[in-house]
């Protein structure tokens, strides 16, 4: 987080650390704000260029920071192999392409880990932070804005993180359909948030992704 910090990225100013009476770990930071609830067009494009600059982060920068590299299934996908037909279709688009884990990534970039202050953003929960691959971490941000966000301000968020940091279209979709699968084995355990239209926002995005549309395997009734 220091490094992060003094290197101008939108990150809380960590003050201290330490052990709580349930001995806990603790992380004393600056306070920068509330949870971003309501966006615009102007807002997401704002968020797609902070996403943009972290992933631009030079990382001889960082070198002595020591950033963790962890296994890309393993780490997203813990129990993926429980469900074998999500297992399938993961193993199946990974066979496509090469996880490049050579920059800094945050994770999980979505609305309730970004905080504003007077029109200052500021990027919090680290804990996912690591050595990854830009493609995945902005296809995850992309695919929550696309079922929790409106299409015309999830539109902008792409639009404007690919003009700073192009990403081919093939990529685009294939990583889409890698990060909607993640989204499925989590609505599977009940850990994302569901309104009456979720699963319906969530469908139609799975339906015109061209990755998922051909592997034809899900019964999308489980999602």
């Amino acid at each position: 987080m220091n490094a992060l910090f003094d290197r101008g990225l939108a990150v809380s100013r960590p003050l201290g650390w330490g052990i709580n009476a349930n001995s806990e770990k603790v992380l004393f930071t600056s306070f920068d704000g509330e949870a971003v609830k309501k966006v615009n067009k102007k807002k997401v494009s704002d968020l797609a260029l902070l996403l943009s600059s972290i992933h631009q982060t030079p990382m001889e920068e960082l070198q002595h920071v020591q950033l963790p590299k962890y296994d890309f299934i393993d780490y997203f996908y813990p129990t993926i192999k429980e469900h074998s037909d999500l297992f399938h279709a993961l193993t199946h688009f990974l066979s496509k392409t090469q996880i490049n884990q050579e920059q800094l990534i945050q994770g999980d970039f979505h609305l309730a880990n970004i905080l504003e202050d007077n029109g200052k953003y500021t990027v919090i929960d680290w804990t996912n932070g690591q050595l990854g691959d830009n493609r995945y971490d902005f296809a995850w941000s992309f695919v929550l804005k696309s079922i929790y966000v409106s299409e015309q301000n999830t539109s902008a968020f792409r639009t404007a993180y690919l003009n700073t940091n192009p990403i081919s279209q093939n990529d685009v979709q294939l990583f889409e359909a890698i990060a909607c699968l993640r989204w499925i084995l989590l609505s599977r355990y009940g850990n994302v948030p569901k309104a009456p239209n979720t699963n319906d926002r969530a469908l139609s995005l799975i339906t015109r992704n061209p990755y998922l549309r051909e592997l034809e395997l899900y019964d999308f009734s489980t999602i």
